[in-house]
């Protein structure tokens, strides 16, 4: 699964944007206010989007990583991470539509790498990657998906709702997510 994941997120990683097969015009072009920052209070399941200035411009219900509070510790853990992000590419089809995260960052890196000098990490794991905010790719999970954590560490929404988000957030925001 997680080669089947990583040759998934190459494109993101190396391909210019827009992607092969993507709409025209750059990715995450608002159509309407943009988002500067995006919120994510893990203990209360919601994403706010921020627009310049502070103001909130929508709020959405998520579903996260089963694996709880915290920050995400390795791979496989099931945490969604806590930290400071940034959006970083995107792609349709895996999820409905996926936006990349920049997980891991040097304080993840770092902690990781404590983890594991006091071998609290499973042997053969890494601090992972591949984190997202994606759909849900799947009619009949929207809006019954959000009443169990089940993601391995993403933050996902209804497709309809991920497709709203990525018009209103451009590549660069920056994400904050907290417990």
């Amino acid at each position: 699964m997680n080669a089947l994941f990583a040759l998934l997120l190459l494109p993101t990683v190396f391909l210019p944007s827009p992607l092969p097969g993507a709409p025209a015009g750059k990715p995450g072009k608002p159509t309407a206010e943009a988002a500067a920052l995006i919120r994510v209070d893990k203990s209360e399941h919601r994403l706010e989007l921020v627009a310049q200035g502070g103001r909130v411009i929508k709020t959405y219900k998520v579903a996260l990583g089963s694996g709880g509070a915290g920050p995400k510790r390795f791979e496989g853990d099931k945490v969604t991470p806590v930290g400071t992000y940034h959006v970083k590419g995107r792609f349709k089809g895996l999820f409905h539509q996926f936006l990349n995260v920049t997980y891991p960052n040097d304080e993840d890196r770092a902690r990781f790498a404590d983890l594991k000098r006091r071998g609290e990490v499973p042997p053969g794991r890494t601090v992972g990657f591949g984190i997202g905010i994606h759909g849900v790719g799947q009619r009949d999970w929207n809006g019954v998906h959000k009443q169990s954590d089940w993601t391995h560490g993403c933050i996902a929404l209804d497709d309809a709702e991920i497709d709203e988000l990525s018009r209103l957030v451009p590549d660069d925001t920056t994400l904050v997510i907290t417990d």
